[in-house]
This record gives structure tokens, sequence and C-alpha cells, in this order.
């Protein structure tokens, strides 16, 4: 008789735990900066449109949903979880939301490099992890549904559920209502999470505006006008580095700006002492935490280019101008210095460069760091070897974009002061490999590996600086984007700084004019987005003159 009484009360907690655990699977938040995920007590809508589903089936069909139903629902359940996880975590560890149509092609790449850079037990132990998880929440999910399909078989317990999850309903539509039906989200003070469903939807807008946009349903704006004698370059040599990652967090938080700061100091005090001065700014860049091919379009092209949609498209037009292209008119020999391409590179016909080192070119026979191989300062050091330091030559443009400061961040190369043995299969002591490699990528707080790659590579530069000493050399060194959001912060600002190495005179008076400021601690605000720059620096480098070439192409 006492396990009679009790067993309405038994079914009632376990019904009530089904729903907490359903409820919690969809309306969970992000630990920032980490994968890793926390409870947040909001309610899910898609929770009660599941319990009003399944008392209205009830209703029509008094037998209880059979087993085969149960496991469709369980499976469709782990689908919304996976989107919810998706939606709250990207935004936190890369600072933008997640684009499934794009994002999705490039994850067997990352999967490559993090195999590569990652000890085999921490990828097995990830892979073994994963798998578990997903077992665990459809099982969760599993029991959770059934015992909620259950419940409906009790008339008066369907009732509850039912009324409960139809007031749930009906609040989440007033909400909706106060913040606006237009927005997608709801507010950060919402009894409720973001519906998954809409995340769904919004993946699949983002979809059918990408396929659009190869049907040719989009145009894209026609290139500014590049002029410029390049007269106050004097046949200078101009190279244009992206360093990677390199974003305004190393302004902006105070560990990384220390970690980073002397970095930059040496390459103001080579600039100085090799007879050349440093004027410095903020840029916004078109992409955040990637992307970075976004970020040297937008530059080289003078488009904003924000997306591979457009990237794609851009690229299609052979007839567009670039600094590139600009450069090779005034007689430029063009270079690409492209350590990290390990593969054919359809876009160099669209630049147009001269020459075009990727990995196999520069020919590096010392110890590899991480997926990327090459140090960069052995990148900087083959570009005056091969190029810079022959003599009776065109000047030279060569675009460099760094890879050393790439997530994630570690193994970073020693720096080596002896500049000729760098290009030797023995660039590096043994002490000094031991010292760069016990020190694995901390997965969960990746920022002091970030800053010592930053300052890894301002100090290569600034040995690069010094070793041009007595030659016509102007370095343009810009990030191309900021790293992602678990180093840079929530909310972070897109904007990028820009070093700019030349002499003193005319060209930097000129620089200074456009907003730039002597030294490597500019003024915070972004002078404006990245696709601007290339025209404002050649209206440093020299004088409009006439154009004699078509206009630009549209």
């Amino acid at each position: 008789m006492a396990a009679a009484s009790r067993a309405p009360v038994v079914r009632a907690l376990a019904v009530a735990g089904a729903l907490l655990l359903l409820d919690g699977s969809l309306t969970f938040g992000n630990v920032w900066p980490t994968p890793a995920i926390r409870v947040e007590w909001r309610l899910s809508v898609e929770l009660a449109v599941l319990v009003l589903a399944l008392a209205g089936v009830a209703i029509a069909r008094p037998a209880p949903p059979s087993r085969r139903a149960v496991g469709w629902l369980s499976a469709l359940w782990v689908v919304l979880v996976i989107g919810h996880y998706a939606d709250v975590t990207t935004p936190a560890l890369y600072g933008r939301e997640v684009n499934l149509f794009w994002d999705l092609r490039y994850v067997s790449d990352v999967a490559a490099m993090m195999l590569r850079v990652a000890a085999w037990w921490v990828v097995a132990g990830a892979i073994a992890g994963l798998v578990a998880a997903l077992a665990v929440l459809y099982a969760g999910a599993r029991w959770a549904i059934g015992i909620v399909a259950g419940a409906m078989s009790r008339p008066r317990q369907r009732r509850v559920l039912a009324a409960g999850a139809g007031l749930v309903i009906l609040w989440f539509a007033g909400e909706r209502l106060r913040v606006g039906s237009a927005d997608p989200y709801l507010d950060e003070g919402s009894a409720f999470a973001s519906p998954v469903v809409a995340t769904y939807v919004r993946q699949a807008r983002l979809a059918l505006t990408s396929f659009a946009s190869h049907s040719g349903a989009f145009t894209i704006a026609p290139s500014p006008a590049l002029s410029s004698d390049l007269s106050r370059l004097g046949g200078a040599d101009v190279v244009l580095v992206f360093i990677e990652s390199y974003g305004a967090v190393t302004y902006d938080r105070p560990a990384a700006a220390a970690a980073v700061a002397p970095g930059r100091e040496r390459l103001l005090a080579a600039a100085r002492e090799t007879g050349r001065d440093v004027v410095s700014a903020f840029v916004t860049s078109p992409t955040f935490g990637g992307g970075s091919w976004l970020a040297h379009l937008s530059l080289l092209s003078g488009v904003d280019v924000r997306d591979p949609d457009t990237y794609a498209l851009l690229m299609s037009q052979r007839a567009r101008r670039t600094l590139v292209s600009f450069f090779n008119d005034q007689g430029y020999r063009t270079v690409a210095l492209m350590p990290g391409l390990q593969q054919a590179w359809p876009e160099g016909a669209f630049y147009r460069f001269d020459e075009l080192y990727d990995e196999l070119a520069l020919d590096y026979r010392g110890w590899a760091f991480g997926w990327w191989n090459i140090p960069d300062q052995y990148s900087l050091a083959t570009l005056d070897q091969v190029e810079l330091a022959r003599t009776d030559r065109a000047p030279v443009f060569a675009v460099f974009p760094t890879i050393n400061t790439h997530a994630p961040f570690s193994p970073t190369p020693p720096y080596q002061p002896d500049w000729p043995r760098v290009l030797s299969t023995n660039p590096f002591g043994q002490d000094e490999l031991e010292q760069a490699f016990d020190q694995p990528p901390d997965w969960l707080d990746l920022g002091p590996d970030y800053a010592r790659a930053i300052a890894y590579d301002l100090t290569s530069l600034a040995g690069f600086v010094r070793a041009r000493r007595g030659r016509d050399l102007v370095v343009v060194a810009l990030g191309d984007h900021q790293p992602p959001s678990l180093v840079s912060g929530r909310g972070a600002p897109w904007d990028v700084p820009v070093h700019i190495v030349a002499p003193p005179g005319p060209l930097r008076d000129r620089l200074i004019a456009a907003g730039f400021s002597s030294g490597v601690n500019p003024p915070r605000a972004s002078l404006g987005p990245m696709h601007e720059l290339g025209p404002m620096l050649l209206d440093a480098f020299g004088e409009p003159k006439p154009s004699t070439t078509p206009k630009p192409s549209s």
C-alpha cells in the first residue's frame, strides 16, 4: 500500500527531472574562454513545443509512442543540442556567429592542423570524449523524452504538462513582441534561451544567400582608382607583411600588451638605428578570428571583402586592378612570399605576381615548427638573399603573410640573431629547440602563446630591418585580423595595428598627415576600414598622375 502511494510521487519526480534535463540541454551558456559550458536557468521554447505536441498526439492516439518514434525524436533533440552548442560557443571562441555554409568546408583543414600540432593522446582523448558525449547525450535525451511521453498517457499529468507548455509558449510570444519580431535573438535579460530553430533558419538563409551570389544575383562595387607616381619612394623596395592574428588585443589587454611591447620596441629601435622611423595607426579588418585571405584581398584590391562568396566572385574578375598589378605597371618586380602555401594557389592568376615562393620553393631544411613548418625569420632571410640582395635589378614589391602567429600559436621558433645561420640546415642550437618544444599549446589559455608568437614576428622584422641597413626599404606591417575571442576577449573590436618603417622626410610626413603617429603606440581610434588603406598608402608614396589604364572593372 505504501509503495503504491509513493508511485505517483516517484513518477512526478521522474517527469520533473526529465523536463529539467531537456530544458538544460538547450539553455546552457559558454564558459569563456574555453569550449566548456555552464548551466543557465532559462526556458526553452522548443521544449514547450515538444511537450504540447506529445500531449496532442496522446489525445489523438491513446497508445504510447513507439520506441522508434522516441528514438527519432531523441536524434532530433541531439541535433538541436549541437546547434545550441555551436551558437553559444562559436562567438565565445571566434568572436563571430557560426556560418555552416562557410565554416564546414574548412573543418578538414583545421582538423589536419590540430592533428599535426597536438599530441596523439590529446587527439585520441578528444575523439573518444566526443563520441562518449554524443552517446551520453542521446541516451539522456531518449530517457527524458520517453518519460515525458509516458506521462501523457495519464490524463491529469497530461493536462498539467499541456497547460504549462501553453503558458510558456504564450510567455515566449509576449517576449518576442516586446523585443521586436524582426530580431532573431532575445535580450540577455530574457527568461528564454535563444531558440535553436532560429539558428538553423538563419543558417539556411545564409546558405540561400550564398547560392544566390553564385548565380550572379549580386555585384561588387568598382575598385578604387589607384594613382601615384611613387615619387616619395625613390625606387625603394616595399615589403608588405600581413602579421597573422596581430590584433588590437596586443594593446587593449594588459597581459598581452606587456608581453608584446618589447617586440614593438625592438622594431622601433632597429628602424631608428638604420636611419629610418616607424609610424603607426589602427585600421578595421573585414574579418575576425580567421579568414585571413579576406583581409589580404581587401587591402590589395581596395574592395571590402567580408565573406568567401564576395572573395570568389572578385577573384573571377581578372581585369580588376590591385596593388600588385599597380606596382607591376610602375616597373616593380612583384613577389609573393607564401611559406604557408602547401598546395596549388589559383589566386596567383588573379594577382599576377612575377614570382611566387611557396613552401616548396622556400626549401626550408631545418626543424619543422608545428603545422606550418617554416620559421617566419627564415622566410624573411630568404627574401633578402634571393631577391633584395641582388644588384642591377628593378625595385621589389613583396607580399608576405606570416605563419608562426597562426593558432594555436605554439611552438614558437627561437629567434636567431645570426641571420646567415637561419638559412642553413642547422639554424638553431639543441638548447633553443628544447626550450621551444617544451612549451606545448595550452588549449584552455592560448593568450601567453599568442603574445610570445607576435613578439617573435616583430623581433624578426626588427632583425630584417637591421639586415637591410643602408638599402632603400619601406616595410608595411599590419595585422590581418584579431585573434579568436578565446584570446581577444568577448566583444573585442575588429581593429588591427599598422606599422610603417620608412625614412624620415616627405613620405613619413604624408603618413602623419593621413592620421598615422610617430612610434609604435598610436592613438586607439581606427583610421577606417582596411580596404581604404591601399589608396592611402599610394597617396603617401607619391603624387597622383593621370591614369593611362582602362577604367576600373565592376
